[in-house]
């Protein structure tokens, strides 16, 4: 029973030294997308074409 809170205790640990690294990569910038919105008006948008067999008509 004794090692099931060891690993409980560990698991803890682990997890908090996971959160404290993604808080501080957050921090620094790290999952700061500077290139996309240089280029983004280069790429067209998508043009979304109608079927004109399921065209609605009004009545």
């Amino acid at each position: 029973m004794n090692i099931i809170y060891m690993l409980l205790a560990i698991s803890v640990v682990v997890a908090l030294l996971f959160l404290a690294a993604f808080i501080f990569s957050v921090k620094l910038g790290q999952y700061d997308d500077t290139y996309t919105p240089s280029v983004r008006m280069l790429f067209d948008d998508e043009l979304i074409k109608e079927n004109p067999k399921e065209k609605k008509t009004t009545d």
